[in-house]
């Protein structure tokens, strides 16, 4: 009996790929800040989406322009125009590190808006960022700190950009923000890095920390007055980061390598991003990685097959040896 020759169709099942959730925290700095927009792009060019996101400071005004919807391509072409012409007088604040605050504020005749960090975030922020909390795409932690109680407060509901205005408002340059009955300032003065907000609302933490390095021992230019009273934050956040990270530390932790850069030197955007170029091909690859380890619990599972059927045993005739001596019995 000879095989039908039929090929055996086989049914191939392929399980959703199961991807990790993931809760993004973008960390304070200043102009180091800059470098959040290509952390950003790591996560669009990846296909990835945070599944809440955290900020301080400056990271808070990314992530809030994130979780409303726009692009880090979008972020980045906004950022490039505000800081290059469209703003000169902010820019020129921004960029005026080496002179003393009163000096600067003589020359300004914007300055009483311009010590409002609310009219400051009305400048800079795209107009599509979001208005209220309750509007951004993705689930926003924005952290502050009271004045009075000096200690944390994180921010997640209401008006987003009374929040943010109170998250960027760094001494000596701000006024604090009334919300909720607390009078609120820089997040950073008391959780520079927010990574430790989520409280298991994801399946792994990413931390973006902008806060700098010591540039170490050797020969640097002498700060001004105003430069080192701007540069004790930096200190100050960078030590708290430090303690942080030898009680608790996040699954991907991203020191980015912008210790060159003062809190107001935003002028030098171009900068700040290629000093945060290897930084962003070192999250994209540890993202990388992650997804790859889950890929690997959703591999295709095929219909088991039933095992093939056994041709029939052909009965063996005896040979006529045998039968021949069969006769003669």
């Amino acid at each position: 009996m000879k095989p039908t020759g039929k090929a055996l169709q086989v049914r191939k099942t392929t399980l959703p790929v199961a991807r990790p959730s993931i809760a993004l925290a973008l960390g304070g700095g200043g102009a180091r800040g800059l470098a959040h927009i290509l952390m950003l792009e790591v996560f669009d060019e990846l296909g990835l989406k945070p599944t809440i996101i955290a900020g301080t400071s400056v990271g808070a005004v990314f992530g809030a322009a994130y979780a409303s919807g726009l692009s880090a391509r979008l972020i980045r072409a906004h950022t490039e125009e505000t800081l290059g012409q469209r703003f000169e007088i902010v820019r020129q604040l921004l960029s005026a590190r080496a002179e003393p605050m009163l000096k600067i504020l003589n020359i300004l005749p914007v300055r009483a808006a311009l010590l409002k960090p609310e009219a400051l975030l009305e400048y800079l922020l795209p107009s599509k960022v979001a208005r209220d909390f309750a509007d951004l795409q993705i689930p926003l932690k924005v952290v502050t700190t009271d004045f009075y109680a000096q200690e944390q407060v994180v921010v997640s509901e209401g008006p987003l950009r009374s929040a943010l205005a109170a998250s960027i408002a760094l001494p000596a340059l701000f006024t604090p923000v009334t919300l909720g009955g607390r009078l609120l300032m820089d997040g950073g003065l008391v959780n520079p890095l927010p990574f430790d907000v989520f409280g298991g609302e994801a399946d792994i933490t990413v931390a973006i920390d902008v806060s700098g390095a010591s540039l170490g021992p050797g020969k640097h230019p002498q700060p001004s007055a105003f430069a080192a009273l701007m540069s004790s934050s930096q200190i100050l956040q960078r030590s708290i980061v430090r303690e942080k990270l030898k009680v608790q530390q996040p699954d991907i932790y991203i020191d980015v390598e912008v210790d060159e850069f003062y809190v107001l030197d935003f002028h030098r955007f171009k900068k700040v991003l290629a000093a945060a170029a290897p930084a962003k091909e070192h999250l994209k690859r540890q993202l990388a990685r992650i997804l790859a380890s889950h890929t690997t619990e959703a591999l295709p599972v095929v219909a088991s097959e039933p095992p093939p059927r056994s041709p029939p045993r052909k009965r063996r005739l005896p040979s006529l040896k045998r039968l021949t001596r069969a006769g003669k019995a």
